[in-house]
């Protein structure tokens, strides 16, 4: 969900950016750059999950605790 929701936001704002729609296009981008940094987040600690060592592969623990599982 949150790959579709990325790479439509993103097309979204390249869209409205080259309109020269500014704002509209800036805040399309930062949504996808929000969603894409939650998908990297959730693939990292599935992986840490998974291989059960989750020394270094995450994020900062501040970041971890604002977006949980």
């Amino acid at each position: 969900m949150c790959l579709i929701v990325t790479i439509i936001m993103f097309v979204l704002s390249i869209q409205n950016l080259m309109q020269s729609h500014w704002l509209i296009g800036g805040l399309q981008l930062l949504i996808s750059f929000g969603f894409l940094f939650l998908l990297l987040r959730n693939i990292r600690q599935a992986q840490c999950d998974r291989t059960g060592n989750c020394n270094s592969c995450v994020l900062p623990d501040f970041i971890t605790k604002l977006f949980k599982k």
